[in-house]
Order: structure tokens, then C-alpha cells, then sequence
């Protein structure tokens, strides 16, 4: 078994693990990472000395010089955020705040990216290299924070990745094609005529009108959509009256909406609002409906992702080269950079070989602590893989 720790310096190995399990004891909600950023400031410092600014509020920036300062610049991003979930992990390094954890793993993501900065310091890119620790992923409000205050301008490539529980350690998903999907929120409010429980016939009841939306929407990929066009409507909260001989005035729906293809993505806005103002008008009701439009789709590009498919075959050798199972619907808001520049985003695999694959966002998710020297060395290998290629080397 490969002794992951070991591409690194021992005091190296030694405060990545030390910083990853302080992260996860200390977790917090997107935007509101300042202990954490400033542990990550300090620790970036000792690295890229006199490069390191905050961004976007809680995020933080270095700046790795590369063996020529007119090379492109390629750009390295991990996530800093938590969930609002209790953990039950049962970890010595569990969270100390109650209702709060690193549930998606980026503890790993910021540590590994820190694990990165150290390498690409002790073996330099052909051009600079960016370590951004970006906040608030899990808002989708992350990455546009970031580019909007122009930190990235410039930038040819960005590279990332995100621990997955499902693969072992020393296993990465590198594929060409859709990796995560667009993730828009719906809202549905269907107004009707409130009356008593008893007389039904005397209001127009939104519950059933509802009701009936709800079970109308999920015919949107089943019968609108060509078979195997990857997309999932889900209503995830129905919202209605307050007692239960009261037929209310009205009754509040929202869910998701993903998919991987423009058309698609903008084919299920369409159908979404007509089956809920068609059903409406059937039960003489009124819908409201207002979409939230969230992250794009991560589709990698074949060039791309090469590099990192080669970074990953020098490393760990052509079999740790894994395929994803089934495709991914879940959503990252890394898609935000790739819509402005040239990169890839990676599965890293986060399981013990001999654990349990537990899913993220759940009280008890928590990667091996040797995800942390594999995500960093290929994410430090492609970055210079992307370097070399982009400055035609």
C-alpha cells in the first residue's frame, strides 16, 4: 500500500493532518469562515510569504511564483464552508459547534489545497500558480463572489476537485464529459379560496390543487424528456394550512431542477411553470411561480482533463483511474470558473479501504486523513501539467 504521507516533507505530513483536524473541529457557515480564514491566512504566510490576501470576504489568496513570471497563470481552488448539521462522526477531532460541520468534506479541501501550495513551493509550475480557499460553496454564491472581484482575471486554467466516499483512497473519477449538473430552485404558490373543512364545495382548496402539481411535475422527465436525458425535478417542501378543519387560502411548494444540457436546463423552467399554471387553472386556482437560477453544469473538457489524468497515472499508476458509477446530479458552484476559463474538476476518492462509504452531507461523513496528500499531489501535479501545456512546454 502506498504511503501517501510520504511525498511530503515529515513536518509537512505532520501540520496538513494537524490543520485538517482543527478545520473540522472549528467548522463554519458560508461567509462566516473567519477563524478560518484567518488559520488558513497564517498558515498559507509560512508558504508564499507577502502573497496572501483575504477575497471575497472569508476567502484567501496566494500566489506560488512559477519558473517563469511570464508563463500562464493557472489557479488551484479548495472550498472552506460548512453545513448546518449536527456531527456523529464520534471523531476526536468532532466539531466543538453544535449544529455545524464539514459534512462535504472541506476540510480536506482546504487542507489538501494548503498540501499543494507546499508542493508547488518545493517543485515550482512553468508559470505561477494561484491557491485560491474560496467560502461559501455551498450557497452557489462562492465562486461568483470571487470572480466579481477580478482576482481571477487573467487566469488560463483552474483546477479542482471534491472528496467522494464512494472510492477508496488512491482512486480519482478524471473523466471527460458532465460531472455535476445545474441546480435552479423553483417556488410554486398556489392561491385558491380558504373555507371550512366541513364544506369543501364552498372554497377552491390549493392543497389538492397542489397536490396535483406535485404529482403532475414528475412527469417532466418521465414523459417530456427524451429517455436517458440526464435532468431530476424533485419537490422538496409543501407548505399548507394551520388547522385541520381549515381549507387554507393558499399552499406553498419549492424543489430542484438539474440537468446537464442548456436545452434541457431551460426546457424544465418552461414545463415547470406551465404544469403549474395549467393544473391551477383545472382546479380554479392561481399559481405564482418564480425560479432561482444556481450553478451551471460541469461538463470537463477532453484537454483539460488530460492533464489530470496524467498527473494521476504518474502518481498512483493507470488503475487508480477510476470510472464514476452513475452520473452525478449534484451540484458545485467550481462550474462558475469553468464558464470564464480553461480547467477540470476531480472525484477524489475519501474511504478507508477498509470503511464504510458513507454519503456527504450526513452527520456521519468523514474521509480518510490520507485523502489529504492524494488530492494535494495530483492537484499540485495537474496544476503543473496545465502549466506546461499552456505555455506550450
Amino acid at each position: 500500500m502506498t504511503d501517501f504521507a510520504s511525498w511530503f516533507d515529515p513536518a509537512v505530513a505532520t501540520a496538513l493532518l494537524a490543520l485538517r483536524h482543527d478545520l473540522h473541529r472549528h467548522p463554519e457557515l458560508a461567509f462566516h469562515e473567519e477563524r478560518t480564514a484567518s488559520r488558513l491566512e497564517g498558515t498559507l504566510e509560512a508558504v508564499a510569504p507577502g502573497t496572501v490576501r483575504r477575497v471575497a470576504g472569508t476567502g484567501v489568496l496566494a500566489r506560488i511564483p512559477g519558473r517563469d513570471r511570464d508563463a500562464p497563470i493557472v489557479a488551484i481552488r479548495g472550498d472552506i464552508d460548512a453545513l448546518p448539521i449536527s456531527e456523529e462522526t464520534g471523531a476526536p477531532f468532532q466539531s466543538v459547534h453544535d449544529g455545524v460541520m464539514h459534512a462535504c468534506g472541506h476540510d480536506v479541501h482546504a487542507a489538501w489545497t494548503i498540501g499543494a501550495a507546499h508542493l508547488l513551493a518545493t517543485a515550482p509550475a512553468e508559470g505561477d500558480v494561484l491557491i485560491l480557499l474560496q467560502p461559501g460553496e455551498e450557497t452557489g454564491r462562492g465562486a461568483p463572489a470571487v470572480l466579481e472581484t477580478g482576482v481571477l482575471d487573467g487566469v488560463a486554467a483552474i483546477v479542482g476537485a471534491h472528496v467522494d466516499m464512494r472510492f477508496a483512497v488512491g482512486e480519482v473519477v478524471a473523466e471527460s464529459g458532465p460531472l455535476a449538473a445545474s441546480t435552479d430552485t423553483f417556488f410554486i404558490t398556489i392561491v385558491g379560496q380558504g373555507g371550512h373543512a366541513a364544506r369543501p364545495h364552498e372554497a377552491r382548496d390549493p392543497i389538492v390543487a397542489g397536490a396535483a402539481v406535485v404529482a403532475a411535475l414528475q412527469t417532466i422527465v418521465s414523459r417530456r424528456l427524451p429517455p436517458g436525458e440526464p435532468a431530476v425535478v424533485t419537490v422538496g417542501t409543501f407548505r399548507a394550512g394551520s388547522a385541520t378543519n381549515v381549507i387554507p387560502e393558499r399552499a406553498e411548494l419549492s424543489g430542484t431542477a438539474r440537468a446537464i444540457r442548456p436545452d434541457t436546463r431551460h426546457r424544465l423552467h418552461d414545463e415547470i411553470r406551465a404544469i403549474a399554471r395549467d393544473v391551477a387553472t383545472a382546479y380554479q386556482v392561481r399559481a405564482e411561480t418564480r425560479i432561482d437560477v444556481g450553478t451551471p453544469p460541469i461538463v470537463n473538457a477532453a484537454e483539460p482533463i488530460a492533464w489530470a489524468r496524467a498527473a494521476v497515472s504518474d502518481l498512483l499508476g493507470t488503475d487508480a483511474l477510476v470510472p464514476l458509477p452513475a452520473l452525478n446530479l449534484g451540484g458545485e458552484d467550481f462550474a462558475f470558473y469553468l464558464e470564464k476559463m480553461a480547467g477540470c474538476f476531480l472525484r477524489i476518492g475519501a474511504r478507508a479501504r477498509d470503511g464504510e462509504a458513507i454519503p456527504a452531507h450526513t452527520p456521519r461523513f468523514l474521509p480518510a486523513d490520507d485523502t489529504v496528500f492524494v488530492g494535494a499531489a495530483v492537484l499540485a501535479e495537474t496544476a503543473r501539467r496545465a502549466s506546461a501545456a499552456l505555455a506550450g512546454g
